[in-house]
């Protein structure tokens, strides 16, 4: 989203008008799910995906015949779509997925001020740690508007009818983990998440970190990779981490500062429980450590002596990862960092 959003803003900037083509609902088995995103301009430049084949070319067309048609500044041609994605049916695309996408056809001219200065907003919140959603009114399609609400601190929206009090009536509603559409007052309204709370920490940055940091990275994770050696709180080894920290692993809160908003993955050298320790009682949102069963019973018992609760001990996913039978540091990073994808999720679906 954010590579995307960074591409409409300067195509805008240039004097390119954008249609930004979104899922705005799906059923069955389909490539990509609500919230999938391409922006097209007129000369068939585009970015992002929404899940290729048939379906996404048709979308160019028809992003390309609302380019070449529209005139207002204010989203003339904006429309929704339903495409079937499976054969023998009077509106196939002759895909086997079987299952029925619709898409949002967007069109934002680039002397919309309003829509730039939103967009502007929304890159600016990838830099902060907080959650936050992209909602748009689509109750009359030519004439969407947007806004963009976050959790503590600034929002921005020209959504007129969407009250305060509404909002607070419908949080639960409209921000969610996935792209939904909500029905407010007689208006209908597409949210979906923009960004996400909280940062992972990495301490120790061995082979499985320099697996696993890039791999978060690319999955919209922020990454803060924490080592007690130079030579492993190394930027270079870290190209895609926020932050590299060189620190004293007998006292990490003298170098970072972890919330219940983050998630921690313990993957030093020789699984020593200290840093575990430090972190259960910071009470961050997940966290993992890897190392054996053995080495984590045996931990789990010096923990008890040491004062914490069965129900804290519990918490700590260890071995860390879901069980794939990984072996290699890349197959060790994949089961870690798919065991994030599903804590974030299950975080954000209530």
């Amino acid at each position: 989203m954010k590579k995307l959003l960074s591409s409409v803003l300067q195509w805008l900037s240039k004097g390119e008008n954008v249609v930004l083509a979104t899922i705005i609902a799906d059923s069955g088995s389909t490539p990509r799910g609500a919230g999938a995103r391409m922006a097209i301009i007129n000369d068939g430049s585009f970015t992002g995906t929404i899940g290729g084949g048939p379906l996404e070319y048709n979308v160019q067309q028809m992003a390309l015949d609302t380019l070449s048609s529209s005139e207002s500044p204010m989203g003339a041609g904006s429309r929704s779509k339903s495409f079937f994605l499976h054969p023998n049916d009077k509106e196939d695309l002759g895909m086997l997925c079987g299952g029925k996408v619709t898409v949002y056809i967007q069109y934002i001219s680039c002397a919309d001020e309003k829509t730039r200065k939103l967009f502007e907003f929304a890159l600016e919140l990838f830099s902060q740690n907080n959650d936050s959603w992209i909602v748009t009114d689509i109750t009359d399609e030519a004439e969407w508007r947007m806004g963009i609400f976050t959790r503590g601190s600034t929002s921005q929206s020209d959504l007129r009818e969407l009250t305060p009090d509404e909002l607070a009536a419908h949080e639960k509603e409209l921000f969610k983990n996935s792209g939904v559409q909500v029905r407010i007052a007689g208006r209908r309204y597409y949210s979906e998440p923009l960004t996400r709370a909280g940062k992972v920490y990495v301490f120790g940055g061995g082979h499985v970190a320099q697996e696993l940091v890039p791999l978060l990275s690319h999955l919209d994770f922020k990454c803060v990779l924490f080592d007690n050696l130079g030579q492993f709180a190394n930027k270079e080894l870290f190209p895609c981490a926020e932050s590299v920290i060189t620190g004293n692993f007998n006292d990490i809160s003298a170098s970072v500062s972890i919330t219940e908003k983050d998630y921690v993955v313990v993957v030093t050298r020789g699984h020593d429980s200290t840093v575990q320790a430090q972190a259960m009682k910071l009470k961050p949102y997940y966290i993992g450590v890897i190392g054996s069963r053995s080495k984590t019973e045996t931990f789990a018992k010096v923990f008890l002596e040491q004062g914490f609760s069965q129900d804290e001990i519990n918490r700590v996913h260890a071995p860390i990862g879901i069980p794939i039978k990984s072996d290699t540091p890349a197959e060790i990073a994949v089961s870690i960092a798919a065991e994030l994808i599903l804590v974030r999720a299950n975080r954000y679906s209530v």
